[in-house]
């Protein structure tokens, strides 16, 4: 779940589940190790439902037919089990992918309302918009741990746990603060001692999701918006021409001038936010806003020459302004110009240059 805008989807489906006895239910599937090339990084997950049904899919290839065949499994038993693809075991399946990696699946029944209390505290952590970190300890001593793994998720403090025994809790979330307070955002599966047992936890990081602010009434604003509601990010259009305030296709819009902007959005490091009203004055005055703000990235459309005086305007902030915004794809239309501005934030926020992955020798996933 270390992917921000992937758990909305996966939560919704887990909440329309029916969990009561003698229901279905569903499974959660999450890699918990990775080595080498593979098609997706630790703390990714997926949603196999009772029929096989898929949500969030982790790949398309054969491991994910594999995980989900061993996911109905794991939904008939109600019991928790973890899958090795690789050298040592199903290694037919991973040569037919050919990444030639290796990983570890964990795949957990959702059976009962109790098992999807982790994905609620997660919930309400994003609904805050409040930066933390989870743990999962999910075997002992190189067996699975059942009948469901345990869980430690810590925000602003310990937000939630179904660790009973106090000591082993302290001990887990010691190890979680050690690891948050590194400056890295990548799962990582650990062996913890504790009690005289080895305990293998997963350590994700949970970052607020992101949310893209686009000022603009014109076409390319509406492009962008609406690129940014299928890239699963929380999109608010701020329409100067629009009066009422309201939520269309995911867009909230909303009416506001560069002074009262800062109290109706999110503005925080987990925000990215676009300038684009065609109009000079105008654009300066929302940059002017924006800048007294902690959002990550601040783009301003327009060309060479509109854009130089705009950075002339801000002679002080310079490398935090993207301007004009967008990665150099030759955009034209205002499809292509939502596509080019929506690829520079992503990069920006995964700490790539945007250059071809050919041209490059680092991991792909970030």
């Amino acid at each position: 779940m270390n992917v921000a805008q992937e758990f909305d989807p996966l939560y919704r489906a887990a909440r329309a589940l029916t969990l009561e006895p003698r229901r279905e239910g569903a499974a959660l599937v999450t890699i918990t190790r990775t080595h080498g090339s593979t098609f997706r990084r630790a703390g990714a997950s997926m949603l196999v439902l009772h029929d096989g049904r898929m949500v969030c899919e982790l790949s398309g290839g054969c491991p994910q037919r594999d995980i989900a065949l061993r996911a109905q499994r794991v939904i008939g038993d109600d019991q928790p089990t973890l899958v090795e693809y690789g050298r040592h075991a199903n290694l037919d399946v991973m040569l037919e992918t050919g990444c030639g990696g290796e990983l570890e699946v964990l795949i957990e029944p959702l059976r009962e309302p109790r098992d999807l209390a982790f994905l609620e505290s997660i919930a309400d952590m994003r609904a805050r918009r409040v930066a933390g970190a989870m743990a999962t300890v999910y075997a002992v001593d190189g067996q699975i741990l059942a009948p469901r793994p345990l869980r430690l998720l810590y925000g602003d403090g310990l937000h939630w746990s179904n660790i009973e025994d106090s000591s082993f809790r302290d001990r887990i979330a010691a190890e979680l603060a050690t690891i948050h307070a590194t400056p890295t955002n990548a799962a990582v599966t650990r062996h913890v001692l504790a009690r005289g047992k080895h305990f293998d936890v997963l350590f994700e990081f949970q970052r607020p999701p992101h949310a893209l602010v686009v000022v603009g009434a014109g076409a390319s604003a509406r492009s962008l918006a609406e690129l940014s509601v299928r890239l699963g990010w929380q999109t608010s259009l701020v329409d100067y021409t629009h009066e009422i305030t309201d939520e269309t296709d995911g867009i909230r819009l909303i009416n506001a001038s560069p002074r009262a902007l800062t109290t109706q959005v999110p503005l925080d490091a987990a925000t990215s936010a676009v300038v684009m009203t065609h109009r000079l004055e105008r654009d300066l005055a929302y940059l002017e806003a924006l800048l007294a703000t902690p959002v990550g990235y601040l783009g301003v459309i327009g060309s060479r020459q509109r854009t130089a005086r705009v950075r002339e305007a801000f002679p002080d902030a310079q490398m935090r302004l993207h301007a004009p915004a967008g990665l150099d794809v030759g955009s034209e239309t205002p499809h292509e110009i939502a596509l080019a501005v929506a690829a520079e934030i992503l990069a920006v926020r995964n700490g790539r240059d945007g250059g071809p992955l050919s041209h490059s020798q680092t991991p792909i996933h970030p």
